[in-house]
């Protein structure tokens, strides 16, 4: 009944264990508990027990045949005692100290019970800015970041589902440019993705080439103006560069908020497919488009019938989910209830367009979507329509947009295209809106062995049509297309497309076409190849707003120093994983750090490939000789293993020894306060690729001369200085990134709007 990828993910991410981690439930029982959780709601509007039972088998029987999957949590909790539901929360942080901690306080909440956050940290004042209650200066909204970062790299979710944020600061917020680039060290915030707030007069204003105002949020007064164009330029190039920051246009979001009269919409979730207002959640659902697709004559068609009864039991069930659900926080269940927004939406689209035989980019495709999604729409406008009729309409539906139409209405929204990530791997089918992946890829399983999955209609299509072999499977599971090869005919080539297949202009329009006809918002990945332009990035922006998408998020491949589309075959050669040997001659230099226990020699040697190897003796003082040693030699290893330089210097630096910081080293150490031998290990290497020594196999910057530009007109001060020097000229087309593998079970990783997702073992991650 399910794939071996299915059960894996079943098994390790949603399946009840007991205390010794060994699963005691299967697939059969999840869907009967959480469908009978679910169900209970229905007492709370007289239903008999029969109605109630007759429900919940409704419920189960769209999950068990793969047709419907709600969220995550709703899988993972229902029926069991954390009963928290919902995947989307956005909470508010206001411009105090208590404020922002006691928002720290309730995200450590809802991470641990499976829940992903939103934040805009739009309210708080700018760096150096005045607190009049200390009379000091503002740190402002990135250094809380980092804290909010820490707290949720800590907190983990309890294992189950890692923590996920979004950060949005509007464009025209004083610290704007600092935002637009917090990311541009791939080792920062990682649990962060981060958007720009982007405002109607700010996107005329990069049209005119025209200044616009910034606004300090303490005073609501303008402070400054800035370049529009030149502010988007810098959005551009760093997107081209790693893919964020992403951008929403808010002013399009408040204008489609149902309840204006509440407050503004500030953020979104972690994926940017569900706007919220403060304190507010939304449980999403999403059906599977694959199992609606009928044959009539031997030609292919929507089933309009089976796919609206789906609806109406889905809106049901997600209504439902409101009821059951066990919140947070009680200010969470006062502004959910009040609103009862809702976010069904689809999985499967790609796999329906190759049922019915239509290529993903070609106007026929882009139709097919907003038809369907038109459909949907308004069968869950029917559905909601008639459950207030039954139960009330939402508490809040006077101070809605909805009170003029007279209309009853149960919930506030009702449609969200969200990433489905490991619930499209539960129900066999592509993710959300997305094309395919890949039709091939590799899967690994024991000691490295790897078997190669293939798409089962393509595999289906290639022995019926007799070009199946096992050479061509291996030749696409290395390609990672089918574009290119021509023993497969080309109506196959048409239609069994991928995601680096298409154009960027097709997956905008795919997500415009989506869009017209959703409450909430689409999330999708506009991929572009690795030789793709700023000027491309540039053009795929202003092509969603003119288009009417509400957001876009953008992914340029191997444009991450951790690659996260590892289409072809990953080496099992182990003399290719093995450090290269150390070389007959180094050179190098020796910083003398003062530590609380003596001296610490710090010698950093490199070869032609750059550094290999660090050295480290302790002065007759003392100090700890043998994990001094230890610990360089562990580095001299990592580095002659290519391991990221930046990564092995974050690791180090910042540790504390007790007898380092007693003692005052700061004047021995050229102003540098060590904190440790590790600490003065990372430094020593620092000061060596300053000096000029690269580490082995370092990528050149692919910042274009002309981005490092753009930020230095941007920025002034000592900021502006290191930009200005660090400004080096390369062709943006050179960059060359390794493909990683899931950190999990070593199979490929997809890029899926800001995060990856494992098919083969459910391993999810926001970046």
């Amino acid at each position: 009944m399910f794939s071996e990828n299915a059960l894996t993910v079943l098994k390790r991410r949603y399946l009840r264990k007991n205390a010794d981690g060994e699963v005691i439930e299967e697939p059969d029982d999840m869907f009967r508990r959480v469908a009978n959780t679910i169900a209970a709601a229905e007492k709370l509007y007289g239903k008999s027990k029969k109605e109630v039972e007759k429900t919940a088998e409704s419920f189960y029987s769209m999950m068990i045949n793969k047709e419907f999957m709600p969220n995550s949590p709703t899988l993972m909790n229902a029926g069991r005692e954390l009963g928290q539901l919902s995947a989307c929360f956005v909470l508010p942080i206001d411009d105090s100290m208590e404020g922002i901690f006691e928002t720290i306080k309730n995200t450590a909440i809802i991470h641990k019970t499976g829940g992903g956050t939103g934040f805009s940290f739009s309210r708080l004042r700018p760096a150096n800015d005045v607190v009049a209650s200390t009379s000091g200066i503002s740190s402002g909204p990135i250094s809380f970041m980092e804290v909010f970062n820490v707290a949720t790299e800590t907190i983990k979710q309890g294992g189950t589902r890692r923590g996920a944020n979004m950060a949005i600061l509007r464009v025209d917020h004083p610290d704007i440019l600092d935002f637009i680039s917090c990311k541009k060290d791939n080792n920062r915030l990682n649990n962060f993705n981060i958007s720009v707030a982007v405002t109607e007069r700010f996107m005329e204003a990069v049209e005119m080439d025209e200044e616009y105002d910034i606004i300090n949020p303490r005073s609501r007064k303008p402070v400054k103006t800035l370049n529009a164009r030149k502010v988007f330029q810098m959005i551009v190039n760093l997107a081209w560069k790693n893919g964020e920051p992403g951008i929403i246009f808010i002013d399009r979001i408040n204008r489609d908020n149902p309840t204006p009269e509440l407050g503004e919409i500030e953020s979104t979730n972690p994926c940017g497919e569900q706007p919220l207002l403060p304190f507010e959640s939304c449980n999403l659902g999403s059906i599977n488009l694959s199992k609606f697709v009928t044959s009539t004559k031997g030609e292919p068609s929507i089933d309009y019938g089976r796919l609206s009864e789906t609806v109406q039991t889905a809106v049901r069930f997600l209504d439902n989910v409101i009821d059951v659900n066990k919140y947070p926080l009680s200010v969470i269940e006062e502004i959910t209830k009040g609103n009862r927004k809702i976010g069904l939406g689809v999985m499967g689209f790609a796999d329906m367009l190759i049922q019915l035989g239509i290529p993903y980019s070609s106007d026929a495709g882009i139709k097919t979507g907003r038809d369907v999604m038109k459909f949907i729409k308004d069968e869950s406008l029917k559905a909601s329509t008639r459950l207030a009729v039954e139960r009330g309409s939402f508490p809040n539906y006077d101070k809605s947009k909805f009170k003029e139409s007279g209309i009853p209405l149960r919930n506030a929204t009702l449609t969200t295209i969200a990433p489905t990530g490991t619930i499209s791997i539960i129900a066999e089918c592509s993710s959300g809106i997305e094309p395919l992946f890949a039709i091939c890829y590799y899967r690994n399983v024991m000691d490295n062995d790897k078997l190669v999955e293939v798409n089962p209609m393509f595999l289906e299509a290639a022995k019926k049509m007799g070009f199946y072999s096992k050479e061509l499977i291996e030749q696409i599971a290395k390609e990672g297309t089918v574009r290119n090869i021509k023993d497969i005919p080309e109506e196959i080539r048409k239609i069994y497309v991928t995601a680096h297949d298409i154009t960027p202009e097709w997956h905008i329009k795919m997500q415009a076409g989506f869009q017209k006809y959703t409450d909430n918002a689409v999330s999708k990945t506009v991929n572009f190849p690795k030789a793709a332009t700023q000027q491309d990035i540039e053009k795929a922006y202003l092509t969603a707003y003119k288009l009417g998408c509400k957001g876009v998020t953008v992914y340029r491949d191997e444009s991450r120093d951790a690659q996260v589309l590892n289409i072809g075959e990953r080496s099992s050669n182990k003399k290719e994983l093995a450090p290269r040997p150390r070389p007959h001659m180094t050179s190098g230099f020796t910083v003398k750090n003062k530590i609380g226990c003596g001296n610490l020699y710090v010698t950093v040697n490199a070869d032609e490939n750059g550094i290999c190897e660090v050295f480290t003796n302790t002065g007759r003082a003392g100090g700890c000789p043998s994990q001094s040693e230890a610990t360089s030699r562990l580095i001299s290893l990592a580095l002659r293993s290519n391991i990221d330089i930046d990564e092995i210097i974050e690791q180090m630096k910042g540790i504390r020894c007790l007898s380092c910081i007693r003692s005052d080293n700061r004047e021995a150490n050229g102003g540098k306060k060590i904190l440790s031998c590790p600490d003065a290990i990372a430094w020593a290497i620092h000061q060596s690729i300053s000096n000029g020594r690269k580490p082995a196999k370092e990528q050149e910057e692919t910042h274009s001369g002309k981005e490092k530009q753009v930020e230095a007109e941007l920025l002034t001060g000592p900021q502006a200085a290191q930009m200005a020097e660090a400004v080096i000229v390369s062709d943006s087309t050179s960059m060359q990134m390794s493909y990683i593998p899931c950190p999990d079970c070593g199979s490929s990783l997809e890029m899926e709007s800001g995060c990856v997702v494992c098919r083969s073992c459910g391993y999810s991650k926001c970046h």
